[in-house]
């Protein structure tokens, strides 16, 4: 699969990875819903470590569609909960 990290590029993701990066939306998810900020930034920084860690960076003139985005590093709470408004960043 493909995913966006905002303002980053495209890094392409084994299918094999999604149930954890599907736990670690799961976590944000959870975060942004009690409101907690410090919960939210810990659950954002552990969901991108791992895209970036088990993602390979696709070209920047790659025109591949993305399947999912992934907000940047320092998204704000009411950023990401608009992104969520869907279930969550990663289907499933």
């Amino acid at each position: 699969m493909i995913v966006r990290i905002m303002g980053e590029g495209q890094l392409e993701v084994g299918d094999s990875e999604a149930a954890e990066l599907n736990a670690l939306d799961d976590r944000l998810d959870a975060a942004v819903e009690k409101g907690d900020e410090k919960a939210f930034h810990a659950a954002l920084d552990a969901l991108l470590e791992r895209v970036r860690a088990v993602g390979a960076p696709l070209p920047p003139d790659s025109l591949q569609s993305s399947d999912l985005i992934v907000p940047r590093a320092d998204a704000t709470m009411e950023e990401v909960k608009e992104l969520l408004a869907g279930g969550g960043l990663i289907p499933g």
